[in-house]
């Protein structure tokens, strides 16, 4: 079958704009959790297995522009989760030091946590709650991100969306400067405190 040559045309010098369908709304604290959450149906997430190595996994974040990696097994099960955090903190070195091995043998499942040691919020508690609530829930449990889950038709459970505190306080309009949890929190309140 023969191809043919679609014709051009010229991009607007008054105005072409970006489609705003992956750039999320600004919030307040009192604004639906809802628009703040990565809404997994819209957004494929990111997912790695359990195999590669650590710095793999890193490079894979750096690409995607994230923080957190779904650790995946087969028929795209989660078996578990790994942040930068994992990857870059102490958590290798202790890892490497105790089995007398190099932090770059470490694989993704030496550091991920797995779903056994998970917890996650239930979206129907998310669609009933305040991007306040979530930054609370945040603070309160010590974590960056947060899971979000519902029940599928077939009675199996699905990740439905993740919470993320640097897309949150992108959203607020803070400025993150640094990756440490302390400084984002503040930082986070101090936007929330001014409204």
């Amino acid at each position: 079958m023969p191809y043919r040559r679609l014709a051009g045309t010229v991009v607007s010098a008054t105005g072409c704009f970006v489609l705003d369908a992956f750039n999320p709304p600004s919030v307040t604290a009192d604004s639906p959790a809802a628009l703040a959450m990565t809404d997994l149906a819209r957004v494929p997430p990111a997912t790695i297995t359990s195999e590669p190595s650590i710095e793999t996994a890193n490079q894979s974040m750096l690409l995607r522009g994230v923080r957190l990696l779904l650790v995946v097994g087969e028929a795209n099960r989660i078996i578990g989760v790994v942040t930068a955090d994992d990857l870059l903190g102490e958590r290798p070195l202790l890892i490497a030091r105790r089995r007398q091995a190099k932090r770059s043998d470490l694989r993704v499942a030496d550091v991920m946590t797995p779903v056994d040691e998970m917890e996650a919020l239930r979206i129907d508690d998310v669609r009933r709650a305040s991007v306040g609530d979530i930054i609370a829930t945040l603070k309160a449990d010590g974590r960056t991100h947060a899971l979000v889950v519902g029940d599928a038709d077939d009675g199996t459970q699905r990740l439905m969306g993740i919470f993320s505190a640097s897309q949150i306080a992108r959203q607020l309009g803070v400025q993150i400067q640094t990756h440490e949890i302390a400084r984002t929190f503040a930082e986070i309140e101090a936007v929330i405190a001014g409204v």
